[in-house]
């Protein structure tokens, strides 16, 4: 039975909603952790508080799965039927799973519902039709001898899962990581566990074993950890912060060197050429800066504008953000809602502080709604005058709050966009299209847009230069190279 998105709403607001521990098919909890939504702060219900002990029966189940073969060994053609019927039963359900996302971390329901949730399911649909598509390849030797290249699972993989997209980063790691054959371990963030708890129910559902595919639910420290450190996990995909990629890294060294993919920060800049077609522009930028209410690693968040256009480009600016509503995300009219929760809210509200005392100018924006729900919303917000020294423009906000720079020259451009410890993403605009490629060319990051905000598709690698993450790339092919080991089989002609 399907459930509507004002049914889900209902559920929140009894306190109903729950996501405990999925280990081999079976819901357990030894302890639950109030969920909140920051929405209004109320409580929605409750998940699993997991630790260690959860983490060791998931990863013994997994293993066990992965070595008796019943989906790691499985041909490609069978498991690309359970992972359709998985991808059918998330388009039956997209609304119920647009609107926990909605609950659970704040997100507008018009971005669940039209962006979101269908590119999650599309990813499982891209992912379905690969699996039995990818060759081996055979080496270049003479008569004497035959090089078989080929690829199998990885064995057990831990997904560590950020809480800005929840079905969608699940899909971004779940979908090739399973695809490839893996036993595949989610660890929702804390904050946004519920959409991962209903898809993985829809994938037993399908057929996916129980044992290849496990949810643990709790805080980084009782999950994370354990899972990164972890003797029997083979590797490790992780998005979110900087700061806690390093501990993977960490934790991976003193274990058993695990394999670690990391997709973290961002403070990717938007560069304005004095040719730019500023009014087709806008959009662009805008999106860039404060989609999602600027939780977006990718997000746009220093725009670097020629100086003889940056007056005229505010202005559009200004006027453009008139329709960006603020409220309620439950609301289809309301395009930015809360801050995920209180510490995240207070992190960024710091910025709207020592922005002015650096020496910024606050063009627009800059209140925070504290009339509304639980007081953690904050309109889109521009500042001006922000130098490459100040917080505003090194540090990531995550945050709606988009900071202003000028240049006069293409070569001043290119040092202030990569003039950050990052390199996630860039997008610039200019009409000349020698220009467009020596610029796209000189910026440091793993996805560049021209003329355009964009990350990409599914079909194209999606993954940062420096501080920004290394190991993998989600989306694209070049997913599965992060799930599969490569092996030589030689073969000797005597």
């Amino acid at each position: 039975m399907t459930v509507t998105k004002e049914q889900v709403f209902a559920l929140a607001e009894e306190g109903k909603l729950w996501a405990g521990n999925l280990i081999d098919g079976f819901t357990s909890a030894a302890g639950k952790l109030e969920n909140r939504t920051p929405i209004d702060n109320s409580l929605i219900g409750y998940i699993a508080d997991g630790d260690a002990r959860d983490v060791d029966a998931a990863v013994k189940v997994a293993r066990d799965t992965f070595e008796s073969g019943i989906w790691s060994q499985l041909s490609p053609s069978a498991r690309k039927k359970v992972m359709i019927r998985w991808a059918q039963l998330l388009e039956k359900h997209s609304e119920e799973l647009a609107a926990l996302d909605c609950v659970d971390a704040g997100k507008p329901i018009t971005e669940c519902l039209n962006t979101d949730m269908p590119a999650t399911i599309d990813t499982f649909y891209w992912y379905a039709e690969a699996i039995d598509k990818l060759f081996g390849k055979i080496a270049p030797t003479g008569i004497d001898a035959l090089g078989l290249i080929i690829t199998e699972p990885i064995g057990v993989v831990g997904a560590v899962l950020p809480w800005n997209f929840p079905a969608q980063m699940f899909a971004w790691k779940v979908a090739p990581a399973l695809a490839a054959g893996n036993s595949v371990i989610a660890k929702p963030a804390e904050l946004t566990s519920l959409s991962a708890f209903r898809m993985i129910e829809l994938a037993y559902e399908a057929g996916v074993p129980k044992g290849a595919l496990s949810l643990v639910c709790g805080l980084g420290e009782k999950v994370g950890e354990p899972l990164g450190r972890h003797m029997d996990v083979d590797m490790v995909s992780f998005t979110g912060s900087t700061e806690v990629g390093r501990y993977f890294l960490k934790y991976s060294a003193e274990s058993n060197l695990k394999e670690i993919v990391l997709e973290c920060g961002g403070k990717s800049p938007q560069v304005v050429f004095e040719d730019a077609d500023l009014d087709a522009a806008v959009p662009h930028i805008l999106s860039a800066a404060f989609w999602n209410m600027s939780e977006n690693c990718s997000c746009g968040s220093r725009l670097i504008v020629h100086e003889s256009i940056k007056d005229n480009l505010l202005e559009k600016l200004t006027s453009g953000l008139t329709s960006w509503k603020v409220g309620n995300p439950m609301d289809e009219s309301v395009a930015i809602g809360p801050m995920v929760e209180e510490a995240h809210f207070m992190k960024v509200k710091s910025f709207l502080d020592i922005t002015p005392q650096e020496g910024g100018r606050l063009v627009t924006g800059g209140k925070i709604h504290s009339d509304l729900g639980s007081g953690w919303y904050i309109e889109p917000t521009i500042f001006d005058n922000v130098t490459a020294n100040m917080t505003l423009f090194q540090n990531e906000v995550f945050g709606p709050i988009l900071a202003v720079s000028t240049f006069k020259t293409e070569e001043e451009a290119i040092a202030l966009a990569n003039n950050t410890t990052y390199g996630l993403a860039a997008s610039f605009y200019s009409q000349n299209v020698h220009r467009t490629m020596r610029v796209a060319r000189a910026i440091k990051a793993g996805t560049v847009s021209v003329n355009g905000f964009s990350e990409g598709d599914i079909t194209t690698p999606f993954g940062g230069y420096k501080h920004s993450g290394f190991g993998g790339q989600d989306n694209g092919l070049e997913a599965f190279e992060q799930y599969v080991h490569t092996k030589v089989i030689w073969y000797v002609n005597s």
